[in-house]
């Protein structure tokens, strides 16, 4: 089931054309409209005239988070004030939030997009859609809500949180879909567990779930849990929210909606473009945003883009699912691990849960890396030598994995406090001294 044929399914040297000439007339409006990149462009020494295809993003400046926070909050839309007609912002946890600003015309096409996607995981309009993303400054709820509007599903605006009620609601509703992130799909399915709700009883078929970096492996439990195909979904305020890219149900990597955003892989410390299959930093270029376009958007997710045909038809390119953020990273004596690679050994174990903490600390001038997990509860012991045997079956496994020693803390199940939104995995405490 594909939502637009003609630009999901367009041939790639059509779809390079319609790019080049959005690509023109974005750079044209940003030039005269937007003083920060203008400047940009002359320190370049670029004119609009200069970019005629899609072979000449390479000529633009990159743009990064930094600089929508130095111009906030309104410094970068491309229009008159009288032309937005919402904003959406981030939290600002680590700085200035970000603030974006749509078009009514931008509106039309984020919910097209959402449409896309809703499409791709096989939702339409006999579906009830359980929108557990938060509403508000945060893009998710509303993103998927008038998404799910478009292609005609009943959406369920619940919002996250409140577990008790949304598992009342998904059984008294008859919720076909579920909309979440993965952290919290894998709470409700304990919360399900602990109320003896067997999944087989629910109408439950499909989770869309995105917003923070996942693995294959954490997508099996889920939807050993839930029952659900699980459909991972990419977007970010920045580029529109929610629709940017998602799987369909071959989920053989994230369809991009290019005739929208433009993607390149960078290397992340030469900012040299690489070519198709090389693990790299996801760039995007709007071409048909109104309010806030961006030029080549630094997202600082990794990951790779494959160009062959997906075997559903679409001619979109894929991205591999997030192998994490380039500023996520943690440098550890050293070595570079992501937080995803733990959460892949833990979850090839059967004695683990994929509920784990890290924390980093500096002693005597060298990083200290320790990990807390949880333990299934059958293996969960009062003898110690159990407890030191798992221990070490953990860091032997994390050792093979990364490349490092860690000192593992085992904790009884529940220990780690359950996120209703984006989970905290990472305490890193030699950036807080």
């Amino acid at each position: 089931m594909v939502w637009n044929e003609k630009f999901e399914c367009m041939p790639r040297e059509e779809l390079s054309r319609w790019q080049g000439e959005k690509l023109h007339e974005m750079v044209e409006r940003v030039y005269h409209n937007v003083p920060f990149y203008r400047q940009k462009m002359q320190e370049l020494n670029v004119i609009p005239e200069d970019i005629q295809g899609v072979e000449d993003l390479k000529k633009l400046p990159f743009t990064t988070k930094q600089d929508l926070r130095d111009n906030y909050p309104y410094g970068l839309f491309a229009v008159p004030a009288s032309e937005i007609v919402r904003v959406h912002a981030s939290s600002g946890t680590t700085g200035k939030p970000t603030v974006v600003g749509y078009t009514r015309r931008d509106l039309t096409v984020w919910s097209e997009v959402v449409a896309r996607t809703l499409t791709c995981a096989g939702i339409g309009k006999n579906d009830y859609i359980q929108v557990a993303y938060g509403y508000g400054l945060f893009t998710g709820g509303l993103g998927v809500h008038y998404g799910s509007e478009k292609v005609g599903a009943t959406v369920i605006p619940i919002s996250g949180g409140n577990t008790k009620k949304q598992l009342q609601l998904m059984h008294d509703f008859g919720s076909t879909a579920l909309a979440c992130t993965p952290s919290y799909a894998l709470y409700l399915a304990e919360a399900m567990e602990e109320k003896g709700i067997d999944p087989a009883e629910l109408k439950l078929k499909t989770g869309i779930f995105g917003a923070e970096p996942w693995t294959d492996n954490m997508r099996k439990t889920i939807e050993e849990r839930l029952q659900v195909q699980a459909i991972d979904i990419y977007g970010l305020s920045e580029i529109i929210g929610p629709g940017v890219a998602s799987e369909c149900q071959k989920q053989n990597g994230l369809h991009i909606n290019e005739d929208h955003f433009i993607p390149e892989i960078i290397d992340p410390a030469t900012l040299e473009v690489l070519g198709e299959g090389e693990k790299g930093e996801l760039v995007f270029t709007t071409v048909t945003k109104e309010g806030l376009p961006l030029l080549r958007y630094r997202t600082h997710d990794l990951t790779r883009l494959h160009y062959d045909q997906c075997a559903c038809g679409r001619t979109l390119v894929r991205m591999e699912k997030c192998l994490g953020r380039s500023d996520d990273m943690l440098i550890i004596r050293g070595v570079n691990v992501f937080p995803s690679q733990i959460e892949s050994v833990l979850l090839e174990m059967s004695e683990t849960k994929p509920h784990y903490l890290l924390i980093v600390e500096r002693k005597n001038n060298l990083d200290v890396l320790e990990v807390w997990v949880e333990v299934e509860d059958q293996f969960f012991s009062d003898e110690i030598k159990k407890l030191e045997k798992l221990s070490e079956k953990i860091k032997d496994n994390l050792q093979s994995t990364l490349g490092l020693s860690a000192k593992i803390k085992l904790v009884e199940p529940k220990t780690l406090e359950r996120s209703e939104g984006k989970s905290q995995r990472v305490i890193d405490k030699r950036e807080l001294s």
